[in-house]
Order: structure tokens, then sequence, then C-alpha cells
């Protein structure tokens, strides 16, 4: 069990359902949301990390932001999925960056698939029926970066083995 990441995983995991939900409901993950997100790194990460792993982890968050910003005017990516991926970075550890991305495409494909044929049970859509991710064109990223982060967390804080990092 690593300390900082277990502690990265309880502060965020509140935040990772609040995302997916808000997504799936309204198709929206607010700048409110994101600032408060990167507001919790800005405060745990200066008692958890060294200073300059913290500096580092602040910049990769910046880094990604840009990134994110290209991609949301190129129409790549939405701007709250770009904001929400810039204020979640500074979690993931710099050397686990790779390992980060192939939990991501795990969950997002795995979001993806549930929530195609979520959407197309009419039992599952009765339940929430005022979700737009029902009937939105755009699938709600928000529960596939959610997961990813939540997933990451868990498996680095809590010292679990996933199936390609045994190796």
């Amino acid at each position: 069990m690593t300390l900082p990441d277990a502690a990265f995983f309880l502060l965020t995991l509140p935040f990772s359902l609040w995302a997916a939900w808000g997504d799936l409901k309204r198709m929206k993950i607010t700048n409110v949301f994101n600032l408060s997100l990167f507001a919790v790194f800005l405060v745990s990460g200066l008692f958890l990390l060294p200073l300059s792993e913290y500096a580092l982890r602040i910049g990769i968050g910046f880094v990604a932001l840009v990134v994110g910003f290209v991609l949301n005017m190129r129409g790549n990516l939405g701007g709250g999925d770009a904001k929400y991926i810039a204020a979640f970075m500074p979690f993931i550890r710099p050397e686990d960056i790779s390992l980060f991305f192939f939990i991501l495409a795990f969950c997002l494909l795995a979001a993806l698939l549930v929530h195609r044929a979520a959407r197309a049970t009419p039992w599952v859509r009765a339940q929430a029926p005022e979700w737009k991710s029902w009937t939105a064109q755009k699938f709600p990223m928000g529960l596939g970066l959610s997961g990813a982060l939540s997933l990451y967390l868990a498996v680095r804080g809590f010292s679990l083995q996933l199936p390609i990092a045994a190796g």
C-alpha cells in the first residue's frame, strides 16, 4: 500500500462518482467541478508528495490542459472532458503514465459498451429517463475517465494486481 495513492483514491472517489453521474445525466462536466478536483490535489499533494514531484505533477496537469484545449478546438474532445483530464493528471504518478493510458483505453471501451447496452435496454432507461446521455449523439466520456482514475489509484494505492501489470 502506498499512502499518497491510497489517500488520492479516497479523496478523488467522490469526484469520480460526481463526474460520471453528471456526464450521464447532463452531458456536462462543470468548471466548478474541475477546479474543485484540482484544488484537492493542490492541498493534499503538499502533504503527501515531495515538493519536486508535486511541482512536476502540476506541470503535467498544465501540459494536459494545453493538449486538451488543442483537441477541443479541433473537435476531438469535449471542453469539460479536457479540463477533467487536466484536473486529474496530477494524481497520476509520472512514471505510470503509460500504464494509466492503458487503463484509460480499457475503461473508455468498457464504458462505451456498457453505456450503449444500457441505452438500448428500455428497463434501464426507464430508471433514469431524464438522462441526456440516452439520446445524445456523443458519448459521456466522464464515465470512462472516472473509471480509469479510480481504477488506477485503487491499483496503486492498495497494491492490487492487474493481469497486464503482473509481469
